[in-house]
């Protein structure tokens, strides 16, 4: 490795492989066909060097900060990088080899100059259908990965540019829409020859030995910048459990996600023992899934300026029991692992919190919503997959309100609009709008949640209903209340019936499923919030007035169209509230454990 590489010459290089993988980024997003991925955005994109370490990643999905590694590294153990030639492409789908679910597709191009692999240009890709019992591939009553679809270990999709028509064949027979699928995959394809391509044309700027030596130096960089930060944590255990509503199958059974989180010097050491056991219902997370958790906790508690490549990870070290939902035995079913992934995201800010309490939010939303629809549209004469991505209130922060609506933590998924749900299917979108009263009360508010009311207008639909939070609820910090919990109803001649947070059910022509997500959790006392931010929610509609006056104190009168705060009667009510309640003692408010109260 070069030694005497300057430090504007390791920045440009810097900047230069970051813009390449959000490049990437963009080329597939523009080149899909399904709306999760050209809408939803539910994609990564990803450089590594020749031993398979990253070097830059898409400003995309955090939850495949871990994914694409272990995949990519997996490939390469299959295919040793020496054995590749140009115009060979990689893919793989199984979770128990490095990816995390089976719609989750990892493909790789390699990138040869001067006759060796210099780097390896990767994706991921959730695609809309991969077979299996149910469409969309996320079967919530599944008890074994093979109802989930189609698995593929580390195969050759192309070699030396010609495509393997075996494979091909394979995947036209076991997908309900391959046409969509396999032009998914032509967009990955499209994104790994985009990344081949610029990183060749830095090959060639800057020399080979300069650009593989700044890779290096970057990843080492990293690593020395995480670790200064992590080492100004105080050294300690800090120990933190949260639940589940269930498992898909056995609906009656909360599961208890519990980390210890280790800080020595400049080492995060993260133990999941004490976590539920392996389930029969398909929330069960391999070892990547609780790694990329750890990934976005270390970095979100970090700077987000460090480059992000495989240095920053270094310092994570994992203890994953053997037979665990964080760690399960094959066969295990994982299709809905995001769920688990997230609650060990809460687990894990919530053990942070207790060593920097002024840089953690409270609770986020917790996967409120994610819902794969299938049917078949008559009038177009095709059968459709489709997704809903729901949004929920962010966690309130330290300074700030939560957000409202938004994919928190590892998603960063967009929602599909409405234009493109009603376009392309024979679905109508009723309502959609801010749900009134599901922040959690704090000095800042939690973000809100949503209210999204969907219905079938012809034929039916099989519905797999993801969802979490019916019965615990995203938790408040140093005296800020819980948010709401989720609340879900299908709706069938106008009589609601409640759906649990994981369910299959099918819906015809008619009839409507209502949900209403999740809010963030509050941060600091209630009684502490400014007044004319109450006044403010109340008159956009996000506090009722019902809500200003006992969760926060603040009377307020309305009035030939004007609201207006009555400051004698807030003084006097704060003062009577925190006389009856006393001092706060408390760090945070789950809002139950297990269970409604």
């Amino acid at each position: 490795m070069l030694a005497n590489i300057d430090p504007i010459t390791l920045e440009v290089i810097r900047n230069r492989l970051d813009t390449i993988s959000d490049e990437m980024e963009v080329t597939l997003l523009r080149s899909a066909h399904s709306s999760v991925i050209k809408e939803g955005m539910d994609a990564s994109a990803a450089l590594f060097d020749a031993d398979a370490q990253l070097i830059a990643q898409a400003n995309a999905a955090p939850v495949h900060l871990a994914s694409l590694g272990p995949a990519v590294q997996r490939i390469c153990e299959v295919f040793p990088p020496s054995t590749m030639k140009p115009g060979d492409v990689f893919l793989m789908n199984d979770p128990y080899e490095g990816a995390q679910h089976i719609p989750d597709i990892i493909i790789v191009v390699p990138v040869i100059a001067s006759g060796k692999v210099v780097a390896l240009s990767g994706t991921m890709a959730h695609h809309q259908d991969m077979g299996g019992k149910a469409p969309g591939s996320t079967p919530q009553d599944s008890t074994e990965i093979f109802q989930e679809g189609l698995i593929l270990p580390p195969l050759k999709m192309y070699e030396e540019g010609r495509p393997n028509e075996t494979l091909m064949s394979i995947l036209k027979k076991n997908i309900r829409i391959p046409d969509t699928t396999l032009g998914d995959m032509d967009a990955q394809i499209a994104a790994g020859n985009t990344g081949r391509r610029r990183i060749l044309e830095l090959v060639d700027e800057f020399g080979l030995e300069t650009a593989v030596s700044c890779m290096k130096m970057l990843q080492d960089r990293s690593e020395a910048m995480t670790r200064n930060l992590i080492e100004q944590i105080p050294d300690g255990d800090y120990v933190f459990t949260d639940y589940l509503d269930n498992d898909g199958v056995d609906l009656d059974k909360r599961l208890k996600i519990h980390a210890k989180i280790t800080i020595r010097s400049s080492d995060f050491i993260v133990d999941f023992e004490g976590t539920n056991r392996q389930v029969r219902g398909p929330i069960n997370g391999v070892p990547s899934v609780a790694l990329s958790a750890a990934r976005y906790v270390v970095r979100a508690i970090t700077d987000p300026d460090i480059p992000n490549n495989e240095g920053c990870y270094r310092p994570i070290s994992l203890k994953l029991p053997k037979g665990s939902m964080v760690n399960p035995r094959h066969p295990a079913p994982v299709n809905s692992r995001s769920v688990t992934l997230r609650r060990m995201i809460d687990t894990m800010m919530g053990a942070t919190v207790q060593a920097i309490p002024d840089r953690v939010n409270a609770a986020n939303n917790g996967h409120p919503l994610m819902c794969s629809i299938g049917g078949y549209d008559r009038k177009a004469d095709r059968r459709y997959v489709t997704s809903i991505i729901g949004t929920g209130g962010m966690g309130a922060r330290p300074t700030k309100d939560g957000v409202e609506c938004v994919q928190t933590d590892a998603s960063n998924a967009m929602n599909i609009p409405v234009e493109a749900t009603e376009t392309y299917f024979p679905l109508r979108v009723t309502r959609w709008a801010l749900r009134n009263d599901s922040g959690g009360g704090g000095k800042f508010r939690g973000g809100l949640g949503l209210e999204y009311f969907l219905e079938v207008l012809d034929g039916e639909v099989q519905v797999s209903h993801r969802g979490e939070r019916h019965y615990t609820a995203p938790w408040g910090l140093f005296g800020g209340c819980p948010g709401a919990r989720t609340e879900a109803a299908i709706l069938r001649d106008g009589i609601p019936t409640e759906i649990p947070s994981k369910q299959e059910y099918t819906l015809r022509a008619g009839e409507k499923v209502e949900f209403r997500t999740t809010g963030g959790g509050g941060y600091g006392d209630p009684l502490e919030r400014d007044i004319d931010a109450v006044l403010d929610d109340v008159m956009n509609g996000k506090v009722s007035l019902s809500a200003a006056l006992e969760m926060y104190g603040v009377a307020i009168r309305t009035g030939n169209g004007v609201s207006k705060v009555d400051e004698t009667a807030t003084q006097g009510l704060r003062h009577e509230k925190r006389a009856a309640r006393g001092p706060i003692t408390w760090t945070y408010d789950r809002g139950g454990e297990l269970g409604r109260e």
